[in-house]
């Protein structure tokens, strides 16, 4: 399994200001994709000169607060996800991965408690 990228992700229920706070520190946005998965996900990328990358994901979760992530793409999603659940990670979706038109996905609790937002693209 290879990892081709690995940043910060902000999942929120309201990412206007954010979006707006990140610009201010320098970051643009760089891709927007809507209506992810059965809960209308809006992703954001944003990227910043020194080539940092943040994602911010505006989603329809029943979380009480702004979750902070790490955004983990990988070449071999099977692969990487029973890595994690073999280190006692939990699926936030339960047994299932959540498809888009180019990647599927999954958020990945550790024991601790800190998030992983698994991805893998589907390439055509």
């Amino acid at each position: 399994m290879k990892i081709t990228t690995f940043n910060p992700q902000i999942i929120t229920k309201n990412a206007e200001p954010l979006v707006k706070l990140f610009e201010e520190l320098g970051f643009e946005k760089r891709h927007r994709q809507e209506g992810i998965g059965d809960m209308n996900v809006t992703g954001i990328r944003m990227k910043d000169a020194n080539g940092f990358y943040l994602d911010i994901s505006e989603a329809d979760a029943p979380v009480p607060n702004d979750l902070v992530s790490i955004r983990m793409n990988v070449d071999n999603f099977e692969e990487a996800y029973d890595l994690l659940i073999a280190k006692g990670f939990k699926n936030f979706y339960g047994d299932r991965a959540i498809p888009s038109k180019s990647a599927k996905s999954a958020i990945m609790i550790s024991p601790s408690g800190f998030t992983i937002n698994l991805i893998q693209h589907i390439k055509k």
